[in-house]
């Protein structure tokens, strides 16, 4: 084993994304891919697993094209998917404000966003898609925020100078889901979707090199079982969860993906983490996960810390000259509205350098007293009264009167399986949607973007990309005796047994929360080189405690949440170690992953185009994972320095 603990493989490219104008790629792809008829896509099956955003809207469009889909989620009912969470916003280059917005404009403010990681064409694909997802879902009756003339209102996120955020106050994620579970549930009743709740998967089934099925445990009944298909469809979400405190939901976790990734698909640029900059302060070590507030109180919210270090006096006590708006002190062209990794690191500086607020002063101050003395209290409740509410119900204090207290968050992980424009991954028969691929976001997601990619893969990008797959199907016919399946089957039952026959001591909350201190302390917002080697070196340590010592009760055949967390958590140790492996490979600063080796003068991240400008493609190694290289071109965003001053 090297000293890096990996060793480097062949490059890998996208073979899918067509030459030519960036403009003409999408369509030129759609006319070039192969079409199935509508009586042979009766005789075609696809499991899609998920129903978030991207699972539900995917499962609705693939079974309303007349295919045989059957859709799994682990949840109760397919409307609590983690979606459901999201509050600000979608963005959509509609330009109804008229302020000089357009389709390359959000094209280039997500390239730049994302620090120039991301795919130009697969970028410029999601902004020309953006205005139909937004006539798809007014379609189905979302119920979007209005301007006094009945036209759709807009109001500003993070990393954009033009208002092209639509919005349902503080709720947009319910809403949305709300379409895409009605959409959905429109053809379970046709009989084209067979849903399937409270059933999560546990492995893939690969035969003769292509995906044809996965196993799942019945989460009520413990039952497994193999289903099998000609395709599967992984819209399972991200993996923030590794850190243990997150914004995530904490049913929230990675095996779907990993144990794909286990079976030979590429895992692409793990390490990037979104923290998200405006989350409620952690309170205690008793906490389980954290609470965010919508990116889009940073509109009329102003942050600031007292300009004295350890300054407890009550907010209202510290004169407006004693207050440092250090977002709009650094960055007075975006002020605080720059990207979510500029304000994640801006507000842990001003916190390590002794101005934090709150317990620990771990917290910077989110105030609205100028927006409601400018626009009066009732217009800032019609905008963000949910989100008030919330925050008043957790932290039993009123922000119309006292600042919000925020600060940075695990949130979102533009990491993934590696997919191909198509949303291929590189095991033919496995497509990739939402957050669980890595293809739009780069090293930093633009707020209101994870939505907008969900429902675009869903709705349609993946309709029209299966099909070229597809085209050559129905496949031969497999079932439970082939040895693949058996073998699948087998390597399940094994895990189970493993778990449920540990003599162990300890739970398993009380490694996964082991786990993410770790994570959140060598991997997080600030990484070295000599961190990141410790830390590979504590999650191996842990790891092998894990398996020595921990103790899951209950039997199999069973509701049993402990077995559950066994085998996400016994995944989240593979999948931190990999992260930190891919943290410490990349020697630049990009997006919110800070190297402390690679800053500017001014302390800003520096990227290394030279060395650097390729998205990283693990393919699975056990302890010597393997790098693949896929090279970025740049015809028409040129990568700069990023500024927002």
């Amino acid at each position: 084993m090297s000293i890096d603990y990996y060793r480097e493989g062949e490059p890998v490219a996208d073979t899918k994304a067509p030459a030519g104008p960036i403009n003409e790629r999408w369509e030129k792809r759609r006319f070039s891919g192969r079409l199935v008829n509508p009586a042979n896509r009766r005789k075609l099956r696809v499991i899609v697993v998920g129903t978030g955003l991207a699972g539900a809207s995917a499962a609705a469009t693939l079974g309303e094209l007349g295919y045989r889909v059957a859709n799994y989620c682990f949840q109760d009912s397919a409307r609590r998917a983690h979606s459901i969470a999201a509050q600000g916003g979608i963005n959509a280059a509609k330009n109804y404000r008229n302020d000089g917005d357009s389709v390359h404009r959000l094209f280039y403010d997500t390239v730049k966003g994302g620090d120039f990681r991301s795919r130009e064409s697969n970028v410029h694909r999601l902004a020309e898609v953006s205005t139909e997802i937004i006539d798809q879902c007014v379609a189905q009756g979302v119920p979007f925020a209005r301007e006094y003339g009945g036209l759709l209102d807009n109001r500003s996120f993070g990393g954009a100078q033009v208002s092209r955020t639509f919005y349902a106050r503080g709720q947009t994620g319910q809403q949305l889901l709300l379409g895409a579970y009605q959409a959905l549930q429109r053809q379970v009743a046709a009989g084209t979707v067979d849903l399937h709740t409270r059933h999560e998967m546990l492995e893939l089934v690969v035969v003769d090199g292509k995906a044809r099925g996965i196993v799942v445990r019945d989460l009520v009944t413990g039952e497994i079982s193999t289903e099998l298909a000609d395709a599967v469809v992984l819209a399972s979400g991200g993996y923030g969860n590794v850190f243990f405190l997150s914004t995530n939901a904490k049913g929230c976790n990675v095996t779907a993906s990993w144990r794909a990734h286990r079976k030979g698909a590429y895992f692409a640029n793990p390490c990037y983490t979104q923290i998200h900059p405006t989350c409620i302060p952690q309170s205690g070590d008793h906490q389980s996960k954290l609470t965010l507030m919508s990116e889009s109180l940073r509109n009329d919210g102003r942050v600031w810390v007292p300009k004295s270090k350890h300054d407890e006096r009550h907010p209202a006590d510290i004169p407006e000259d004693e207050r440092d708006y250090y977002l709009e002190r650094r960055y007075p062209a975006f002020g605080n509205l720059v990207p979510r990794d500029i304000a994640s690191r801006a507000a842990k500086i001003v916190c390590d350098e002794g101005h934090g607020v709150g317990p620990g002063g771990l917290g910077v101050y989110l105030d609205f007293a100028d927006a409601i003395k400018r626009l009066g209290k009732k217009a800032v409740e019609a905008k963000y009264g949910n989100l008030f509410d919330m925050y008043e119900r957790i932290t039993g204090e009123n922000p119309y009167e006292r600042p919000m207290r925020i600060y940075p968050a695990v949130h979102y992980t533009m990491g993934g399986l590696w997919v191909d424009y198509d949303l291929s991954s590189n095991i033919p028969g496995l497509f990739v949607t939402g957050e669980a691929n890595f293809s739009d976001h780069g090293a930093n997601r633009l707020g209101a973007s994870a939505l907008m990619q969900g429902l675009s893969d869903g709705y349609f990008v993946l309709p029209n990309t299966i099909s070229d797959y597809l085209a050559d199907g129905p496949f031969e016919a497999v079932d439970e005796t082939h040895e693949d399946v058996v073998a699948a089957r087998r390597d399940v039952d094994e895990r189970i047994a493993f778990f449920l026959n540990n003599d162990g001591d300890r739970t398993v909350d009380s490694f996964h929360r082991e786990l993410g201190k770790i994570m959140w302390e060598y991997c997080g917002m600030e990484r070295t080189d000599e961190g990141l080697r410790k830390a590979i070196g504590l999650i191996r340590d842990l790891k092998d405690e894990f398996y020595k010592r921990v103790k899951v009760t209950g039997k199999a055949e069973e509701l049993n949440q402990q077995l559950e967390k066994a085998g996400r958590v016994a995944d989240f140790f593979e999948l931190g170690e990999l992260m930190c492996i891919d943290a410490l490979h990349r020697t630049e600063s990009c997006g919110g992953h800070f190297r402390a080796e690679s800053q500017t003068d001014e302390g800003e991240a520096k990227r290394d185009d030279e060395h650097f400008s390729y998205v990283a493609a693990w393919e699975y190694g056990g302890d010597e994972p393997v790098l693949h290289k896929e090279s970025l071109v740049f015809e028409y965003v040129k990568p700069t320095q990023r500024s927002y001053k």
